[in-house]
Parts: structure tokens; C-alpha cells; sequence
């Protein structure tokens, strides 16, 4: 039997600015209380009410006013809740004084983001990296008699290594932990070892970035002709996929399917999930998926762009992909071309707009690379290593003190080289022999 749940939504911002009355406050809000309500959906529970308030600032020892606990307590008693949700992170302290309050079990965002993410791990890696996570969120929340939540039975919240041994102490925790990042290490140097494979091979990576449940996985399944897990729930896909974009016939490209992002997503997700958000970092150009039947998409896409830019990834080349067209009018599409006029509209779903978005992506490709002529001294060994690690070199020819090396190479080497390319001449005018090494 599904947990009965109640979400409370506390508004500051307007409360401080004083330019919304509480019923405009509900309105504008049903967006992000749609979310909750389907995180909550998603973690096994089912939402009985939903509360507003407007306040100056969080409560110290409640988070909320004395005067909504007490109208939250007659929610929770009058409708047998179990499960009480804030919208907003929650400290230690404030935790525990709720669940003696409302008695019953209290969770925060954070939290029922992490048990989400808890049962949709499927392989090792994943379920390494949300345990890590889930440590890191638990550890503070620990008193000298135990985690309050053991108290309060099992069900959402408790689910992962929480479940088995609540008890455990901070040592213990933290050895665990401890633990933990040297296995998510160790897969990370795995991951890095077969980026510097593809990297030698002077392979152009794309990484699919956006919201949850913006269709990434559909549309790389559409692209690449793959069969990665499809369902239309939020973050049902957690683990990175990489496939082959063949929109060349003698070029290997490759793209790279990533973990949904969402607004406030917990920063122990994003510490936990680096390894498999270097992905995103080592790529050379990002998709931007947007679900854009969403009547927020716009948001999204700032959500998506605010966690790019917390990995520090938002500085890449960027193209943004508008997905699920075949849900809007020729009319509205037509709309929004005029407004957002880089982007490429297409339906991963119904494969339209794929050619359109083969031809956006193979215009990158050629200002990504470019045919340069080096001469390297022969003292300068790790850089002739360097090159032939990192670059395709075409051809090269011998002097007495130098070697000039002429390279298809990927731009953001450039500035490595910057100080060597050569320039006495034009490169049609370097006789080249085949390369030797």
C-alpha cells in the first residue's frame, strides 16, 4: 500500500518583496508543484494534500511558522499522512523537531530525490554513486541514539544503505564513504582511460544534456539506432551510455546519453555522479534537450544551464534541441522558430528533424577541427608526444633541428600549439612524407 503524503510549498521571495498575495502565490507555483507531486509519484507515494505558506524567513527549529505547523498537524492527523514533503532542503535539526511534532516521517527534496535515484540504479556504478550520495545527506542526520527515521518504520526515504543498518555511526559512515570514493575512483579512471583512447583517435564527442524526462534517451535511441530504456517517468535513466553517430560515412562520432538534470538537484548527486558527469565535461559540443510541451521548458533550460555551469561545463558549444514538436500545432513551432532561431526542433519520438540536426552538427564538427602545419624543435619531446597523442597527424617532414608536422586537430589544442605553427609560407609549399615515428 502507497505512502500517504503531504507537500508543503513555503514562499520567501515574494513574502520579502511584498508583490504577491498568497492566492497568486498558489497559482503561479502549480508547476513546481506539479514536479513534487511526481517525484512523489515516482518514489511509491501518493499525495493527499498540498500546503502553502509565505514567509520572512525559515523557522529555526521548524522551518515553518508555529502557526502552519499546527495547521499541518491537523492535515496529517485528520487524514492519516505518513509522509510529510517539503519543497525546500531542511536541516538535521529541524528534521527531527518535525517528526516529534507531526509524528510521523519528514523528508525534504533532497531527500526524496535520493530515493528516487536509490531504485532506478541499476548497474555497480550507480548504485556506488547514489549510496555515496545518500551517505553524505545521512551523516549529519545522525543523533547519539540512532537516525530518527528508524523510528518511524521503512518506506520512502529509508531505502539504500539507510535501509539494513540505521545505527551505524559516524566513524563507520564515514569509513564507508571513504571506501566508496576509491571504487568511484577507480571506474573514473576506467572512464578516463577510454576517453584518452577515443581522444588518440581524434573522436568528436557529443554529450546529451536536459532536464528529466526531456526524451535524451528516445533521441539517442532515434540517432544512433540504440535500444537504451525508454519510460516517460522522471530520471529513469541514471546511468551514461555512449553509441556511434554515423552522419559520416568514413568519421566516427560519438554521443553520449547523461543523467537528467532538475531544478535544485542536490549537490551530493552532483558530487557523487562526477565521474559520470565528466561525460559532459570532455565532450566537444552539448545537446541541450528541451521538452518543449512543457509550458516551463524555458525554466528548464535555465535549471539544465545552472547545473552545466556548477560542473563547469557551461562554457562548451552548445546547440539547443527542442524535442516532442509532434505535441504543438505547426502554428506554435512556427512561433518559436522565429524566437529561438539556432535551434533545431525535432520528435526524437516520430524521427523528424533529424536531418536537421545531422546538418547543425556536422557545421560544429568543421569549425571544431582544422588542418594546421607545426614545427616542433626536436627538444621538445612531451610536445611531439602530446601531438601524436592528441592529433591526427597527416604527414611530416625531417630538418636538421626540427620536425614540421602537418595536423587535423581538434581546436581546443590550438592553444597548445599557437606558438609553433608555422608561418613561413603558405602550407602547399611544405613537402610532406608520409609520418614516421
Amino acid at each position: 500500500m502507497k505512502e500517504k503524503a503531504l507537500l508543503i510549498f513555503i514562499d520567501f521571495d515574494s513574502f520579502r518583496k511584498n508583490t504577491r498575495k498568497i492566492q497568486d502565490y498558489n497559482k503561479s507555483s502549480n508547476e513546481n508543484v506539479e514536479e513534487l507531486k511526481n517525484l512523489t509519484s515516482s518514489a511509491g507515494a501518493v499525495v493527499e494534500e498540498v500546503l502553502f505558506g509565505r514567509q520572512d524567513k525559515p523557522n529555526p527549529k521548524y522551518f515553518i511558522g508555529t502557526g502552519k505547523l499546527e495547521e499541518a498537524k491537523k492535515i496529517v492527523d485528520a487524514k492519516d499522512i505518513e509522509l510529510v514533503i517539503f519543497d525546500d532542503e531542511i536541516t538535521p535539526t529541524q528534521q527531527r523537531n518535525l517528526q516529534l511534532k507531526l509524528g510521523t516521517k519528514v523528508l525534504d527534496r533532497t531527500a526524496l530525490i535520493l530515493d528516487i535515484f536509490a531504485q532506478r540504479a541499476h548497474s555497480s556504478e550507480g548504485k556506488l554513486q547514489v549510496e555515496l550520495a545518500q551517505l553524505n545527506y545521512l551523516l549529519p542526520r545522525l543523533t547519539g541514539k540512532g537516525i530518527e527515521l528508524s523510528r518511524l518504520g521503512g518506506g520512502i526515504g529509508t531505502r539504500g544503505p539507510g535501509e539494513t543498518k540505521l545505527e551505524v555511526d559516524r566513524r563507520k559512515i564515514r569509513k564507508r564513504i571513504s571506501l566508496l570514493e576509491k571504487k568511484i575512483h577507480q571506474i573514473s579512471t576506467q572512464r578516463d582511460t577510454q576517453r584518452k583512447s577515443r581522444e588518440v583517435r581524434n573522436v568528436f564527442q557529443i554529450a546529451l544534456v536536459g532536464y528529466t524526462n526531456s526524451g535524451k534517451t528516445t533521441l539517442l535511441n532515434s540517432t544512433t539506432n540504440a535500444d537504451g530504456y525508454v519510460e516517460d517517468r522522471l530520471f529513469s535513466t541514471l546511468d551514461s551510455t555512449t553509441r556511434k553517430l554515423k552522419i559520416y560515412p568514413d568519421s566516427e562520432v560519438l554521443i553520449s546519453d547523461t543523467v537528467g538534470f532538475i531544478e535544485k538537484l542536490p549537490h551530493q548527486l552532483i558530487a557523487s555522479f562526477k565521474s559520470t558527469l565528466e561525460e559532459v565535461t570532455r565532450s566537444d559540443l552539448l545537446l541541450l534537450v528541451s521538452d518543449i510541451s512543457k509550458p516551463d521548458f524555458e525554466n528548464n533550460i535555465t535549471s539544465v544551464k545552472n547545473v552545466l555551469n556548477e560542473i563547469e561545463a557551461a562554457r562548451k558549444s552548445m546547440l539547443l534541441v527542442f524535442n516532442k514538436t509532434d505535441k504543438l500545432s505547426n502554428s506554435e513551432i512556427e512561433r518559436l522558430k522565429i524566437k529561438y532561431k539556432d535551434a533545431i526542433f525535432v520528435s526524437a519520438l516520430k524521427k523528424t528533424g533529424l536531418n536537421e540536426l545531422y546538418q547543425a552538427i556536422k557545421k560544429i564538427i568543421e569549425k571544431h577541427y582544422l588542418d594546421i602545419v607545426v614545427r616542433i624543435p626536436y627538444n621538445e619531446n612531451k610536445l611531439i608526444s602530446f601531438i601524436y597523442d592528441n592529433c591526427q597527424v597527416l604527414g611530416r617532414r625531417n630538418l636538421r633541428d626540427s620536425a614540421i608536422l602537418n595536423l587535423h586537430v581538434n581546436s581546443r589544442y590550438c592553444s597548445a600549439l599557437s606558438k609553433y605553427i608555422y608561418r613561413r609560407g603558405k602550407r602547399r609549399e611544405v613537402r610532406l612524407e608520409e609520418k614516421s615515428i
